[in-house]
């Protein structure tokens, strides 16, 4: 089994695109998805909800399959169905009471002001670690196309080529930081379906027309990696905090579990797809990005490489920005709001590359935050808000007996897999 731990999230940033796919405003209070004033149609929020699910996470998907093996494709589908389900439980709550707009206002609406900031937390922590992760899988791939690149910063210091690359990538990400107004970048951020589909396909390709094939026969399975294989495919699963803003923009409310079914089906197949080829096509040298395994001469691998390298650049603010504007609020009205935001954005993504540089295991890192932010965030929160909101929690019948017994699941994975990751991360410090 490979050792190197990089790899990337889904996106957790969808832009909300009305019928004529234009974006009114971002919301930056919740999640920094945009908003919009005109409804969408089925069709656009299913789009919507694809740009949500799928990202570069779906790029770990042959390493989570190579650390489980072959019968934790299983628990791919489990844990799809989970998210799926507590999916339905937001729409549920949302529907509930029409004041909830936003992931933290269900939090709010189900436990008061603790729930909210609970939930908030979550939220703000899962973004953070992905913006950094997005820093150290720039700085992954561009050492894969430039392997022996170094930076001379004075007289004999010089920068390795992956840490001088993450420090490279965050000063062409800075501007973006600065940005009060994010449309056009959410814009950008649209194309997240069609490149996650450009990047599988290239690797697809160069598997069938590249000499490197799909010989490997893997193993069935492999007990001591199942928590590392659980924690990455439920990071692939972590857009639950988006959902909200998804079905608050639809002309027709009632079709949203539609949505839900068209967009899991989708995802759920292409993250299979891609961790059956990577892994038939690498076997267990398989890295925890499988662009790293790619052959860097062929065109194919360039086009998956450089398409992997375009999100996450054009993803960072809008990862960002939800933080920033929480820690704005705690300062006084008197501060001009454009200094404050280069103040704290500029901040911000220091720290972020200092973590980057601090903690470049980021298959690690990843699997982590997949244990113990995106199960939360995505399976058990929405489970306890519905109970509460609900108010099922009072008689006894199989619907309470199956939600218990997923957040009783979910807490047990979310036990296990961080101490495996937090284990993982320290052995390779």
């Amino acid at each position: 089994m490979a050792t190197d731990h990089q790899n990337g999230g889904s996106d957790l940033n969808a832009p909300i695109l009305d019928d004529q796919s234009q974006t009114q405003s971002l919301d930056l209070g919740d999640h920094a998805v945009a908003n919009t004033k005109k409804a969408t149609s089925f069709f656009n929020t299913c789009f919507n909800g694809l740009n949500a699910l799928s990202g570069v996470g779906i790029l770990s998907t042959p390493y989570a399959l190579a650390s489980g093996g072959w019968l934790s494709l299983i628990l791919l589908f489990a844990i799809a169905t989970a998210a799926f389900f507590s999916g339905l439980l937001i729409q549920r709550c949302m529907d509930s009471n029409s004041n909830i707009r936003t992931y933290p206002d269900i939090g709010k609406h189900a436990f008061g002001k603790k729930g909210k900031l609970i939930v908030s937390i979550f939220m703000y922590i899962e973004l953070y670690l992905v913006a950094t992760g997005f820093l150290i899988l720039e700085g992954d791939n561009l050492q894969k196309l430039f392997p022996n690149m170094e930076f001379e910063v004075g007289q004999g210091l010089t920068i390795g080529g992956k840490r001088g690359f993450i420090i490279l990538v965050s000063l062409i990400v800075l501007p973006t930081v600065w940005l009060d107004n994010l449309s056009l970048l959410s814009y950008v951020s649209a194309s997240g379906v069609l490149a996650s589909g450009i990047t599988v396909g290239s690797i697809i390709w160069t598997g069938a027309f590249e000499g490197i094939g799909f010989q490997q026969k893997g193993t069935l399975v492999n007990w001591d990696g199942m928590l590392t294989a659980i924690s990455l495919y439920a990071f692939c699963y972590c857009a639950h905090p988006v959902f909200p803003t998804l079905y608050t923009s639809m002309k027709k409310k009632h079709q949203f579990s539609n949505v839900l079914v068209v967009c899991f089906i989708l995802c759920t197949i292409t993250y299979a797809s891609t961790a059956i080829f990577g892994y038939l096509m690498f076997g267990p040298q398989i890295q925890s990005l499988v662009t790293l395994n790619l052959p860097a001469s062929k065109i194919s691998s360039k086009v998956a490489i450089y398409t992997t390298l375009v999100n996450p650049i054009t993803k960072y603010a809008l990862m960002v920005t939800p933080i920033v504007n929480a820690i704005k609020t705690r300062f006084p009205c008197c501060y001009n709001p454009g200094f404050l935001t280069i103040f704290i954005g500029t901040n911000l993504l220091i720290s972020t590359v200092f973590v980057a540089l601090a903690i470049p295991f980021f298959g690690s890192l990843m699997s982590l935050v997949g244990a113990l932010l995106s199960i939360t965030a995505s399976v058990i929160l929405p489970c306890l808000c519905y109970l509460k909101i609900s108010g099922i929690y009072r008689r006894f019948n199989g619907q309470l007996v199956g939600i218990c017994l997923i957040i009783i699941v979910g807490v047990c994975l979310v036990i296990f897999g961080t101490y495996a990751s937090v284990l993982d991360i320290i052995g390779n410090l």
